[in-house]
């Protein structure tokens, strides 16, 4: 029983410190914009930088990765970008689409291009 709960350590702090937080913030959030006018300026420009934060931190992980994603080749974190967009696209704005076939693209990828 012991080994068990020592195995479930890991997950049981993720959650604790990771996810629990998180999602009270995310919740407090969802209160306090009741009944804002989603086409305001200041929610307007609150997206777009939000946007382009994530724009950026994309951009950095696949033109200038470390750790295990640095050993698959430029071009296919590249490619699997683009067609994940795509499917997003296609998929009439589906992020599981997208991310899915970005993902099947990576691990296609990497079989056939790294060494």
């Amino acid at each position: 029983m012991s080994a068990t709960l020592h195995e479930l350590g890991p997950v049981l702090a993720l959650i604790l410190f990771g996810f629990l937080p998180n999602e009270v913030w995310r919740l407090v959030g969802l209160m306090l914009v009741r009944g804002l006018d989603e086409k305001s300026q200041i929610i307007v420009w609150v997206r777009a930088v939000a946007t382009a934060m994530l724009a950026g931190v994309l951009a950095q992980l696949i033109l200038s990765t470390s750790g295990a994603l640095s050993s698959i080749p430029v071009e296919v974190r590249i490619g699997a970008a683009v067609l994940g967009f795509a499917a997003f696209l296609i998929a009439r704005r589906s992020v599981f689409a997208g991310v899915l076939t970005g993902e099947a693209a990576v691990m296609l990828g990497t079989y056939v291009f790294a060494n």
